[in-house]
């Protein structure tokens, strides 16, 4: 399925809207805003003049929980699946209609009101992959309101930093949490963010759940289904309030470089209008038939594409509590897949590697039906070409790489299978989405030539759905990614675009390391480990080097059932990368090892991994999914004498 070289896209209806979007994005954008009901339809789709780059439809009024749930009921969609809740954690399965879903939001939102929630008040949600968060972010957006989604299981003092910031009025929870070995307690975590954070939130709605049910805090805490139902037998409901589309939806807290999170926001407007024209002309699903997204709410994936994104549409949306091998085995998306009926799987890359690593031969893709299954998306990391081939030919359907940040709240680049399906090449994220003017920059700020590695940056103004702002921090917006190269927006991401104008991701710019002066991408080095026959994963760091600067390190993890000396594969390792990308690499270390540590969206933590390896201060990152995962890293590097004495946790 590669691409020749020399082809360009295949698609000219692909080249015409993209250009379109870019030479008149006041008629493309206004347009796109159809799909949508306004309470006060937009006259005009951008004002320039409006904060650090812009904002979209300034004089537009809508209420997006009405666009996601109302509308479909008006038109006579009461009796379609809105969720399938699917919990093999549990082994709860549930269904809940459009119209179920509008009377459970409507009394939530009526709840809320009662607490005294109204249009702009924030509303924390931590919670597990349960319909119940679904409501309480769509409840928010009735009322005009702005939900902050943290992760569930999040440690108490991420917990109480997002509070601090925040200052939500309603903090809406459960009292656990489950995986697949164990129960996650989130009720003790909540008070001890509370005790830790200097805002109290005015209430506490908790979620009791039977596998730990929790002890609430008399005057401040109420039990969510008793609440509910007094609320329900009261008549409490709250009708939809249009807001200003440059009103935030919400707040989603990400990484920062000074050890505090920016709270990303999105506006409701743009959002929704961004969101509305990916789900038929990027993903190809039409309202009515089914989306899974295997994400997290917690996770900016998850706002967009299994609540969002699926709902706006009229879609059937899959709520999966579970995992991609371990719920029971490494068949269970094809199963959810399958059971459901679903058009389109959307999940990480790590997920794919997992399921490759336990059933390299695809077998438990052949136990299911997967005749409704058109395409399989995958972002949050790099997606490695070997295993982009292996799901090509196990699914033989579409296998997509698309690339965005939480910071844009949809895909940068990708291949729109809706307008036409582009070739597909192993590693790149395909194209430019409408909106997007991308190039890549050197240290200057200057374009590179075709084929040239540089900084990835957005030409502004960025196009809907992309955060107008950092929460209570303007400035801070500003410094983060508008001040390297003015009138661009950095994504702090390296790569490449070639003649064909198809962008490949090679990593975060820190991910770029110096050997010898040669800057080269680990991402690059990853590909090359992981077409070994014999990985299943892998991870490359630059190692501090008193002589080159730094040097890499590639650590990998074998496929399941492979029985040969682990010695012999990374010496056939080193040599790959010698061939593959020549001496100046210098790749000489291949460590493997049982597993690689990450967060629990499972990006690889390579930040803490190569400063475990430099020696230096770190601390357990709140995302990680397994601690134990670093002290294996640790002591790895330790045997084959490649880390000096550092502090650790």
């Amino acid at each position: 399925m590669d691409a020749p070289a020399n082809a360009r896209p295949g698609n000219a209806a692909y080249s015409e809207v993209h250009a379109a979007s870019l030479a008149d994005p006041e008629a493309f954008w206004l347009a796109a805003a159809q799909a949508l009901d306004w309470a006060s339809p937009p006259t005009r789709a951008f004002d320039a003049s409006a904060g650090a780059c812009g904002r979209w439809f300034p004089d537009g009024r809508l209420n997006a929980c009405h666009n996601a749930v109302d509308r479909h009921v008006a038109a006579g969609r009461g009796t379609q699946a809105a969720i399938r809740y699917d919990s093999p954690v549990t082994g709860t399965r549930r269904t809940i209609t459009y119209a179920d879903l509008l009377d459970e939001v409507a009394t939530l939102a009526g709840l809320l009101a009662a607490c005294g929630v109204g249009p702009g008040d924030r509303v924390v949600i931590y919670m597990p992959m349960v319909p119940e968060a679904l409501f309480g972010m769509l409840a928010c957006a009735r009322l005009g309101a702005v939900h902050s989604v943290v992760f569930g299981g999040f440690a108490a003092n991420e917990l109480a930093i997002r509070i601090t910031d925040a200052t939500p009025k309603v903090v809406l929870a459960a009292s656990c949490g489950i995986e697949p070995n164990r129960v996650v307690a989130y009720k003790p975590l909540l008070d001890a963010a509370i005790a830790a954070s200097s805002h109290t939130p005015h209430a506490c709605l908790i979620l009791q759940r039977p596998q730990a049910e929790a002890t609430l805090v008399p005057g401040r805490d109420r039990d969510w289904a008793e609440a509910v139902a007094t609320a329900r037998a009261a008549g409490l409901r709250a009708a939809c309030t249009p807001v200003a589309a440059t009103d935030p939806l919400y707040i989603l807290y990400t990484s920062g470089t000074t050890g505090k999170p920016k709270g990303v926001v999105r506006d409701t407007g743009g959002y929704c209008t961004a969101l509305a024209w990916t789900m038929p002309n990027l993903y190809d699903v039409a309202p009515g038939e089914t989306y899974f997204c295997a994400s997290d709410i917690g996770w900016v994936v998850g706002h967009s594409y299994i609540v969002y994104g699926p709902l706006l549409h009229g879609c059937t949306t899959i709520l999966y509590e579970g995992k991609p091998v371990s719920t029971p085995d490494a068949g269970a998306l094809w199963r959810v897949v399958s059971e459901y009926g679903a058009a389109c799987l959307f999940t990480a890359p790590t997920a794919l590697r997992a399921i490759k690593k336990d059933d390299p031969r695809a077998e438990r893709v052949r136990d299911h039906d997967l005749s409704r299954f058109r395409s399989l998306f995958l972002a949050g990391e790099r997606a490695d070409p070997d295993s982009v081939a292996w799901a090509e030919r196990a699914l033989d359907r579409p296998v997509i790489d698309h690339w965005w940040q939480t910071e844009t709240g949809w895909a940068i680049a990708g291949n729109p299978l809706g307008v036409g399906l582009l070739p597909v090449k192993h590693g790149s994220a395909c194209v430019p989405m409408p909106g997007y003017d991308l190039a890549v920059l050197d240290e200057a700020g200057r374009p590179v030539p075709e084929g040239t590695m540089g900084t990835i940056a957005l030409k502004l103004p960025l196009p809907p759905g992309c955060l107008p702002t950092l929460w209570g921090a303007e400035d801070r917006f500003r410094t983060s990614y508008l001040t390297t190269y003015p009138g661009w927006y950095d994504t702090s991401d390296a790569g490449v675009v070639d003649a064909d104008g198809y962008v490949t991701v090679l990593g975060r710019t820190d991910d770029i390391i110096n050997v010898a002066g040669h800057r080269l991408s680990t991402g690059g080095m990853e590909a090359v480990l992981a077409a070994h026959p014999d990985v299943a994963e892998c991870a490359v760091i630059g190692i501090r080097d008193a002589l080159k600067g730094e040097q890499p390190c590639g650590f990998v993890v074998l496929k399941s059932g492979v029985d040969r000396d682990p010695g012999v594969i990374e010496t056939e390792l080193v040599a790959l990368v010698r061939e593959r990308i020549g001496p100046v690499a210098a790749f000489k270390l291949a460590l493997t090892v049982a597993r690689l540590p990450k967060t629990r969206s499972g990006k690889i933590l390579r930040g803490t991994m190569k400063r475990i390896a430099d020696g230096e201060p770190w601390t357990l990152p709140p995302t990680i999914d397994d601690a134990g995962t670093l002290d294996e890293i640790d002591a790895s590097l330790r045997e084959r004498g490649l880390v000096s004495d550092g502090q650790t946790p």
